[in-house]
């Protein structure tokens, strides 16, 4: 890439924080905590981000999208999150599911659903983690047999975020050949309101407009056209989509952590006790400091996973999303914390909004894999350790 393009490419980001960041500005935190508090979606910011493109960024052009890529995805969700109003089903319809179907789906696939992913009219979810798997996607039983001409679902699928609000969810199952050997994994488009296809909300301590669901999938009859790509290419499938989760998460991370640091550097700046501003004190000051430096930090290695990722380069791309999403995570939190830890008891007020992030925090900590499933990732594919496992 010429210095040239690259000049132009960092001032197009610029101009897009820019412009994600004034729309976020308008909804911000009380937009959100009113949604959570009156159970309903985000359904207006929703539809706005949509109509000025920021939804379909990285999806083609000739289908609606942007034609851009996780680079500026991954944007559009940190300024919103820095905000305080993240759209946590970024991270999956346009990001996940909108990925697989443009990169692997059918030209009948790609004009039935890019469009609408795009211009927010149409949503997925995704469904992968299972009761008995948990983080071993190995372990995956939901089963996919032929019936003619016809597949026919069988399994149980757990903490699904959106399936109320999804017209369909891309469902990760294995071939029925495959139960017993190495994970086979196949893509399927499962309708919202397929006969068998059932979906339990789960009481979450977690409060967010996105619910969490557990899925069961009982002898549900999809045509063939439900699935996605070539099932002899799954795996290859399944990982074009964890990538952009895991650099989509990171900017979910970062973008929270950003609007708790930002909360407590004004509240540092202003809170006056003795004779200076709390902020004027090192032991207040340099713990947010550290807090920036990580958030940065971990800002970068996003920055480079997407990149990576936008450039084709899978392998390289895996092992920096991975390690995007852990520091994105590790970072997240420790901002929160330190946010309200500054503020004192006025960081556990409805009226400063961040007392609800000490739990909404370790989302990306745990979700869409565990810290130490990416250690055991960076040991074995980055380090070259043998496995215990």
């Amino acid at each position: 890439m010429s210095t040239a393009r690259t000049a132009l490419a960092t001032e197009e980001h610029q101009a897009l924080r820019a412009a994600v960041a004034a729309l976020g500005k308008r909804y911000g935190r009380d937009y959100m905590t009113t949604v959570i508090r009156e159970g309903k979606h985000t359904d207006e910011l929703w539809a706005e981000a949509a109509k000025l493109g920021y939804l379909g960024v990285n999806l083609p052009e000739e289908y609606g999208g942007g034609g851009g890529g996780m680079a500026e995805l991954s944007i559009v969700l940190e300024e919103l999150g820095a905000a305080g109003s993240p759209l946590l089903m970024m991270i999956v319809s346009p990001a996940i599911c909108g990925t697989v179907i443009a990169r692997f789906g059918t030209e009948e696939q790609k004009r039935a659903w890019l469009p609408g992913l795009a211009d927010g009219s149409l949503t997925m979810a995704f469904g992968i983690t299972e009761p008995d798997a948990g983080s071993n996607s190995h372990r995956i039983t939901t089963t996919a047999r032929r019936d003619g001409d016809d597949w026919v679902l069988t399994g149980r699928k757990v903490f699904v975020s959106g399936v109320d609000i999804a017209d369909a969810t891309l469902i990760v199952g294995r071939t029925e050949d495959a139960r017993s050997g190495k994970l086979k994994p196949c893509l399927f488009i499962v309708p919202r309101e397929a006969p068998g296809f059932g979906r339990n909300q789960i009481d979450m301590e977690l409060h967010a407009p996105e619910k969490q669901f557990e899925l069961v999938l009982d002898d549900v009859r999809l045509p063939a056209d439900a699935l996605v790509g070539d099932e002899d290419a799954g795996l290859l499938q399944l990982f074009a989509g964890l990538n952009p989760e895991r650099i989509m998460t990171a900017a979910f991370g970062i973008g929270m952590g950003r609007f708790a640091l930002g909360r407590a550097v004004e509240y540092a700046r202003t809170r006056q006790v003795w004779k200076d501003p709390i902020g004027a004190h090192q032991a207040i000051a340099h713990p947010l400091a550290t807090a920036h430096i990580d958030l940065e930090l971990s800002r970068l290695m996003m920055q480079k996973a997407a990149r990576l990722y936008d450039e084709g380069d899978d392998i390289g791309a895996g092992e920096a999303a991975n390690m995007a999403k852990y520091a994105a995570g590790e970072a997240c939190v420790k901002a929160v914390d330190q946010a309200v830890h500054t503020l004192g008891g006025n960081g556990l007020t409805r009226e400063y909004g961040l007392a609800s992030l000490i739990t909404a925090s370790r989302v990306a900590r745990i979700a869409p894999v565990s810290r130490e499933m990416i250690l055991n990732y960076v040991s074995h594919q980055s380090l070259g350790l043998p496995k215990s496992y």
